[in-house]
């Protein structure tokens, strides 16, 4: 205790990491953020967009490259990655942003953060182009976690041939999400091709009866071949199980 406290005196150690190490979680007036939540958990803490200001994102993010030595934000607006991106430059203009557009995900690493390995190889399919933003959510979640992470793209049910001609790549992932939108079929096609968890990640890109993603989650629920399933475009709960899955089969290979 004395030592972190003369570290924050000397300037070594912001109020805000100390905070985090202490309690787990750092405060700011946007929110608090874990700090600690991947040490506990696995999983990194990730900002959710939805319903913050550009502001409060930024603020959020700033801690969390701070605290935690990276931030993980889904779901932002065009105007909330330009507000992290500013702040991040202003506070910490060595931090490594990327920005996956189609999945709205934003990643920054403080510099010398290392992000986890593992051995281990997570396939992240998607039915259509349309799968992009929460197929990507997942697979930028899978990453960050640690494992390699290989995507497949339009290999929808509507032509079958498509999903056969991957049969082999399937087979060769440790774990699959697999996404899916319209009646949601594929991830059980998917499923009976393969022996390793399959995760459904249904997706809100279908109309008309039962949709907006409720047909995909229906059937993916239904799927008579074994899988499991995650909530209507929940990209990050479905790549951070993956990632679970992967850290499990990491460890049982070391």
């Amino acid at each position: 205790m004395r030592e972190l406290l003369e570290a924050v005196a000397e300037g070594e150690v912001t109020v805000s990491e100390a905070e985090s190490m202490l309690s787990g979680y750092a405060t700011t007036e946007a929110g608090r953020f874990d700090a600690a939540r991947e040490t506990r958990r696995g999983v990194p803490e990730a900002i959710l967009c939805d319903g913050k200001t550009p502001d409060e994102v930024a603020t959020l993010a700033t801690i969390a490259v701070e605290t935690a030595g990276r931030a993980l934000i889904t779901r932002a607006s065009d105007e909330q990655i330009q507000a992290v991106r500013a702040r991040l430059a202003e506070e910490h203009p060595d931090a490594n942003v990327r920005v996956r557009e189609r999945a709205d995900v934003l990643v920054a690493h403080a510099v010398g953060f290392d992000r986890p390995e593992l051995d281990v190889t997570v396939g992240i399919v998607s039915a259509g182009t349309s799968d992009a933003i929460p197929a990507g959510e997942a697979a930028v979640v899978a990453e960050e976690m640690g494992a390699t992470v290989e995507e497949l793209h339009d290999v929808g049910v509507a032509s079958l041939v498509r999903v056969l001609d991957e049969v082999d790549a399937l087979r060769a992932a440790d774990v699959l999400v697999v996404a899916a939108g319209r009646e949601g079929a594929l991830p059980t096609v998917v499923a009976g091709l393969v022996d390793t968890p399959v995760i459904g990640l249904p997706v809100s890109n279908g109309y008309g009866h039962a949709g907006q993603g409720s047909a995909a989650l229906s059937g993916m629920l239904q799927s008579c071949t074994v899988l499991s399933t995650v909530n209507i475009d929940a990209g990050f709960v479905a790549g951070a199980q993956a990632g679970l899955i992967a850290r499990a089969v990491d460890a049982a290979r070391e």
